[in-house]
């Protein structure tokens, strides 16, 4: 699986107003039917008001997803699945004069793709994000919703690929 999410996203139109902008790439692999694991990156650039300074959130690390399957849920929609993902890795905020911590960052919640064609799902999410370590702030936490797009490769295309790169 490949993709990333969209988070954040507000742009004021008023001068002075706030805006920020997020985007957390992501790139998984099935380990076995319903449970992928894969690694994240995410930067979340944000300015509120005038005269304020910039805040800067980044990381990397890694995450799980635990897909529930159709016979375990009874799924409203027949072309979407429930999932929950876990994530941990090395993350940092920063804004000057403000709250800042870098150290270990993980989080975890439910989410849903739907499925707009057999391999691409559109995907909301909803978790919980905790920042710990060193800084002027040693712990910071908050409630995240993103939304994005993931493409799922059959494994099998991935391996041809692979063996035979003159193919593609």
């Amino acid at each position: 699986m490949w993709g990333g999410s969209f988070t954040n996203m507000d742009f004021g139109l008023k001068k002075g107003q706030s805006w920020n902008i997020g985007i957390t790439p992501k790139a998984g692999y099935f380990i076995k039917n319903n449970l992928a694991v894969g690694g994240y990156g995410k930067v979340n650039i944000s300015k509120q008001g005038t005269g304020s300074t910039t805040k800067t959130e980044y990381g990397v690390g890694a995450f799980g997803r635990y897909y529930a399957s159709n016979k375990d849920i009874n799924n409203l929609l027949k072309h979407g699945r429930f999932f929950f993902e876990a994530n941990a890795g090395f993350e940092g905020s920063s804004q000057k004069h403000e709250p800042t911590t870098n150290g270990f960052g993980f989080g975890f919640g439910p989410g849903y793709s739907y499925f707009i064609t057999s391999n691409v799902g559109l995907e909301a999410l909803v978790k919980y994000e905790g920042l710990t370590g060193g800084g002027n702030t040693g712990y910071q936490h908050d409630i995240t919703f993103a939304i994005g797009l993931q493409v799922y490769i059959p494994s099998s295309r991935v391996k041809n690929a692979v063996q035979n790169p003159n193919q593609l």
